[in-house]
C-alpha cells in the first residue's frame, strides 16, 4: 500500500537576479525539480555545494519565495502563504539547520527553546502543561535526565546536545514534514551517529517524514530511504538509494559513487575523470547541463543532441530514474584514472 505524500515539489524554479560587474544575470538556483516525500520516509538530497540542496529546503520552509512552480505539505499548497494561513500550517513542516552553534540562541536554556514553538502553536497547553511536553521531547531526543538537561543554557552544551535540543524543538510540535539541512556536517564523527540515530528513532516512532539534505552520498545509503541527485538545480537521477548507489546510471552519480570510501578498506576501481569548471548557475545552456563535464560527451565526440537538448528524467526501472541521453553506456577506461 502506497504512503500518503507529505510534501510535494512540482517544477519548482527559483531564480535569483544577480549582478556582474555591469551586467545583470538570473541565478538558476533550482530549475524545474519535481520531488516527493511520503508518510515516514526519509528522502536524501545529494549533490555538491551550489547545486540546489538548500535552495529546495528553504522554499519549502517558506524562508525563500518560488519563482514558479508549486510546495504543498500535507495536501495543502503553500507555495504563497503569508500571515495567519502560513502560521496555521507551520506545525506541519519544521526543520533542522546545519549549524547548531549559530542556529540557536545561546544564552536560552533548553526548555526555553523547545518551549517556543509549543507557545506560539499549542495555545491550548498552560505552561505545566506545555514544560512537560518539552521534557518528554528532549528525552525522546536522547537528552536525559531531561529535567537537568533542560536549565543549561545552550554555549554550556557540545555540538552533538545543541543539535539534540533542535530536534527536540522541531519534534515537540509533532510535524509532518522534518527538513534537515546538513544535520551532522558541522559535528564530530564521534558524534554524528548519535544523531542520525535520533532521528531513525523519531522516524519509527512518530512516521515522520524526513527531507535529507547531504553532499555526502555514503551517508545517503545507509540513511535514506530514496535518494535524489541534484546537478545544478536539476534532478538527475532519483530513486530506491540502493538502486541508485548500486546502479548508478547518471554520469555525474556514477563519479560521486566512485569516490566513496570502500567498507573494506580495500583498493578502488578507476575512478572516472570530470574535466571541467565547477556549475554556474548563471551560465546554463540549452542543452543537457552535465554536458561540459561529462565524461560520456567527450567519448562520444560531443554530440549535438547532448549540446541542444535537455534530457527529461525517465524511468529507467518502476523505481530508478535518469536523465540522460545515454543511461546505458559505459564510461571507457581510458577516461578514468586508477587509484589505491
Amino acid at each position: 500500500m502506497t504512503r500518503p505524500v507529505v510534501a510535494e515539489v512540482r517544477d519548482l524554479r527559483v531564480h535569483f537576479p544577480v549582478r556582474h560587474g555591469r551586467q545583470r544575470l538570473v541565478a538558476r538556483a533550482v530549475d524545474g525539480v519535481d520531488l516527493a516525500v511520503h508518510e515516514g520516509e526519509i528522502v536524501a538530497l545529494v549533490g555538491e555545494s551550489g547545486c540546489g540542496k538548500t535552495t529546495i529546503a528553504r522554499t519549502i520552509m517558506r524562508l525563500v519565495e518560488a519563482s514558479s512552480g508549486s510546495v504543498s505539505v500535507g495536501g495543502a499548497d503553500i507555495t504563497h502563504a503569508r500571515g495567519a494561513a502560513l502560521r496555521r500550517r507551520r506545525r506541519d513542516f519544521q526543520m533542522i539547520f546545519q549549524d547548531p552553534f549559530e542556529s540557536l540562541p545561546v544564552n536560552a536554556t533548553a526548555i526555553d527553546v523547545v518551549s517556543e514553538g509549543l507557545a506560539i502553536h499549542r495555545g491550548d497547553l498552560d505552561p505545566a502543561a506545555r514544560r512537560e511536553v518539552a521534557l518528554a521531547a528532549l528525552e525522546m531526543c536522547g537528552l536525559t535526565p531531561a529535567a537537568a538537561i533542560a536549565e543549561r543554557r545552550i554555549f554550556q552544551l557540545s555540538g552533538g546536545q545543541r543539535q539534540r535540543v533542535a530536534i527536540a524543538a522541531a519534534l515537540a510540535l509533532e510535524p509532518r514534514l522534518l527538513v534537515a539541512d546538513e544535520p551532522v556536517s558541522m559535528l564530530d564523527v564521534s558524534l554524528r551517529a548519535g544523531v542520525i540515530r535520533v532521528l531513525l528513532d523519531m522516524r519509527e516512532r512518530l512516521g515522520v517524514a524526513i527531507l535529507f539534505i547531504t553532499h555526502d552520498l555514503a551517508l545517503a545509503g545507509v540513511f535514506a530511504d530514496r535518494v535524489a541527485v541534484l546537478y545544478l538545480g536539476q534532478v538527475v537521477e532519483q530513486g530506491r538509494a540502493a538502486e541508485v548507489i548500486g546502479t548508478p546510471r547518471h554520469p555525474y552519480t556514477r563519479a560521486l559513487v566512485e569516490v566513496m570510501p570502500k567498507a573494506d578498506g580495500g583498493r578502488r576501481a578507476a575512478r572516472t575523470l570530470l574535466t571541467g569548471e565547477p556549475p554556474n548557475a548563471t551560465a546554463t545552456t540549452p542543452g543537457c547541463r552535465f554536458a561540459p563535464r561529462c565524461p560520456l560527451y567527450r567519448q562520444l565526440g560531443q554530440p549535438e543532441r547532448c549540446r541542444t537538448e535537455q534530457p527529461p528524467l525517465r524511468a529507467a526501472t518502476p523505481e530508478h530514474a535518469v536523465a540522460c541521453h545515454f543511461p546505458d553506456l559505459e564510461v571507457s577506461p581510458t577516461l578514468k584514472e586508477n587509484t589505491t
